[in-house]
């Protein structure tokens, strides 16, 4: 990387700004006199600013020699020259060239201060309205306010960019609101380490109780994202608390309450536990068994001829389904809520073909959707059919106000449709499953198929197992594998994990499951390098690109950080005229695979028809068309979108040519390497063993150590969730 050096000088001229983010590009004049470009993270800049930039030069192929900077710090003009450049140059909306002249042979030195502070002396002089002045004042205002953020934020090492969402929400109240309250960095979208915004409150001498509260709201939040709960017990929530603040759960306890007072928690007695929960959470939970008490309460007009339109259907396709899909379709006439269930070769596919079919021969409007793109793009292929993610289809944006998710599809615009068929229902969260419910017209029939024995889903909640084990929902879980889906040891192998048997690890000379014994785990990933690189694309006809390499763990010497940097070596190595970007620890480089670690709703993407949208989700595959050579624009492809990314949001993203089995969920590939060497207890369980052998669709290929996959597959300790979905819908 290039050595770090600092340049002072004025801003001549802003070539470039991006409001959303607080990218621009300058035209920065140094105290040598010489004339630069310089591009970072600046946000609202204008000529007459005097900044300090801390970065290093580098070489646009278009534009030549630019400085990208890392770090700024800015001044605003104090002398009258500089102040007329700075107002002349049309940063502060309702301010053009006469009116600055005017402002600073009335105001002089001072004119930024009146501006800033006293609208009305402003609104004094000739020509200039009261309202004028106010929106002139304002406009300044909201710029110094962003600059004072950036400027508090710096001093923490924070990206600057935390400024524009944080003014987003708060507006001019922003800088005080951070002041009195750091804790709001870990709140999302800001996602702030909770130990440095602890610092930074500290530093500040916050106040006790709201460190407390901030606590409290962030053990619930953090065991929400990181472990799917809903709810913590009541003593489990103080406990925790008191160990991230190194109190007591005594003193931490009249804190609960107060938030419990306001509404921030609400707590509620369910099965024999005070179960905690933050507002939003209950909410969710609440409407979730509301609504479906509600569908199972309301039986919908049985289809007449539903009997005879099998008949015909089966006829037509030449298949003669086995009596658990029959049943599954002749449910699916008389009920508003199914779930249909199974393993791999059970005839998931078939059956949700003939309920299809079924629904459209009756007349009925249907609607095809699953959690993820590469789910909902591998149902419409085998249904023939579109189908969208949920997301997509219910209408998903951002609210910049409140930093929450919103839905054009609710209850007062319903989506269009008699009935709804979801894919890879395991993987639908609490909050996604209130919207989705949410958007249904009443009667509308809805059908989940899944698969339960994978990995829950990401998000909070375990909506789809907590449904089938309540016992209220009509369920039809297939489990007769196919004689012609028996051909596969994948298949086979599959199951025998998902009964606790290890799998056949003798390999074949034809087959598509295949066991290479590597327990040192160099050579393990050198073998894992080999088989992407050379050995399956030249024996097996499946190139690198559609070979995913799966693994528990991010961690240790064959977790997804060193089996990426390996792979990355050997798949998409340097080359001249190939542009790299590095970002803490991580190299990315135009060619390759990565992946979305967390949603970002505010991503703009067009495709190839021309249509634009937002929102890219964690989990999405794409692969890096093309970086800026100063590093600060990278363009990535996630199927048919196309987004562009600022330096500062490569924090969402990983390389992938490895990643965990967590993040592989909802997606399938022509080939899987699944890496088994020991790692830590909570991930050698079946439901990870399981739930990668089922991604692979034509070949898996294990590499690792026998005794892992023994120990993965005997043990089916599921971690336990806390939800109350269950318990809500049994209740009378």
């Amino acid at each position: 990387m290039e050595e770090q050096q600092t340049v002072i000088g004025t801003i001549a001229s802003v070539i470039y700004q991006n409001e959303e983010n607080g990218y621009a590009v300058l035209r920065l004049v140094t105290e040598d006199g010489e004339l630069i470009t310089l591009v970072g993270c600046i946000p609202f800049p204008a000529p007459g600013e005097a900044l300090s930039a801390t970065g290093s030069f580098v070489v646009h192929p278009s534009h030549g020699e630019q400085f990208s900077a890392d770090e700024v710090e800015r001044r605003l003009p104090e002398d009258e020259a500089g102040i007329l450049d700075f107002l002349t140059s049309g940063t502060v909306r309702g301010i053009g060239a006469p009116t600055a002249r005017l402002l600073v042979e009335h105001f002089g030195t001072e004119t930024l201060n009146v501006l800033e502070n006293d609208p009305d002396a402003i609104g004094a002089l000739r020509g200039i309205s009261a309202r004028r002045a106010r929106e002139m004042s304002e406009s300044f205002r909201e710029q110094m306010g962003l600059r004072r953020l950036v400027e508090f934020l710096s001093q923490f090492e924070l990206s600057a960019a935390l400024a524009v969402p944080l003014y987003r929400r708060y507006g001019a109240a922003a800088m005080p609101t951070l002041r009195r309250n750091p804790y709001l960095l870990v709140d999302e979208p800001f996602r702030v380490d909770f130990a440095l915004a602890d610092e930074i409150a500290l530093s500040l001498g916050g106040d006790a109780a709201c460190r407390t509260e901030a606590g409290l709201l962030f053990e619930l939040a953090h065991n929400e994202s990181g472990g799917g709960h809903v709810f913590l017990p009541r003593d489990k929530l103080l406990h925790a608390t008191a160990q991230l603040l190194n109190e007591t759960p005594d003193a931490v306890e009249p804190s609960l309450d107060a938030l419990l007072e306001r509404g921030r928690i609400v707590e509620e007695r369910v099965a024999n536990v005070d179960a905690c929960y933050l507002a939003r959470c209950h909410a969710d939970e609440d409407a979730v068994a509301t609504r479906l008490r509600a569908m199972l309460a309301d039986k919908p007009d049985v289809l007449r001829g539903a009997a005879k339109a099998i008949d015909e259907i089966q006829r037509e396709q030449g298949i003669d389904y086995a009596p658990l899909q029959r049943k599954a379709v002749e449910l699916a006439a008389q009920e508003q809520l199914l779930i249909l269930t199974g393993g791999p070769g059970t005839g998931k596919t078939t059956s949700v073909r003939a309920i299809l079919t079924l629904f459209e021969r009756m007349g009925l409007d249907v609607l095809l959707a699953a959690p993820t793109g590469r789910a909902a793009q591998r149902m419409g292929e085998v249904c023939e059919r579109d189908a969208q993610t949920i997301h997509r289809m219910l209408g998903m944006s951002w609210d910049e106000r409140t930093g929450q998710v919103r839905f054009q599809k609710n209850e007062k615009d319903p989506l269009k449709a008699d009935a709804l068929i979801v894919d890879e229902s395991s993987m639908v969260d609490l909050a996604l499953m209130r919207a989705l419910l949410a958007a249904l017209r009443p009667g509308c029939r809805l059908v989940l198929v899944g698969d339960p024995d994978q990995l829950p889903s990401v998000g909070a909640g375990n909506v789809f197992s907590d449904l089938i084990r309540s016992g209220r929902v009509q369920t039809v879980a297939l489990t007769e594998v196919f004689r012609q889906a028996q051909q596969s040891a994948i298949i086979r192998n599959a199951h025998a994990v998902n009964e606790g048997r290890l799998p056949e690890l003798r390999n074949t000379a034809a087959g598509d499951f295949f066991f290479l014994p590597r327990r040192d785990s160099v050579r393990l990933v050198d073998t894992v390098v080999e088989l992407c690189k050379t050995r399956l694309p030249e024996k097996m006809g499946i190139p690198a690109a559609d070979i995913q390499v799966l693994t528990p763990t991010r961690r240790g010497a064959t977790g997804t950080a060193a089996l990426n940097r390996a792979l990355q070596a050997a798949l998409n190595p340097p080359a001249e005229g190939k542009h790299e970007r590095q970002f803490g620890d991580t190299l990315f480089r135009e060619g390759d695979r990565v992946m979305q670690t967390r949603n970002d709703y505010d991503v703009e993407w067009t495709r190839g028809d021309g249509s634009v949208g937002t929102g890219v989700f964690n989990g999405d595959v794409g692969q890096i068309l093309q970086i800026e050579p100063d590093g600060t624009l990278l363009t990535i492809a996630f199927d048919d979108r196309v987004a562009t990314y600022t330096a500062d949001m490569l924090a969402e993203l990983d390389v992938a040519y490895a990643t965990t089995v967590h993040k592989a969920q909802g997606s399938e590939y022509r080939g899987v390497i699944f890496v088994a060497a020991p790692c830590a207890p909570g991930l050698e369980v079946r439901g990870v063993l399981y739930t990668a052998i089922t991604r692979a669709r034509e070949l898996l290929v294990i590499v690792g150590d026998d005794a892992a996959l023994r120990r993965m597959a005997e043990n089916d300790r599921r971690t336990r969730r806390y939800t109350a979905l269950r318990w809500r819908l049994v209740q009378d």
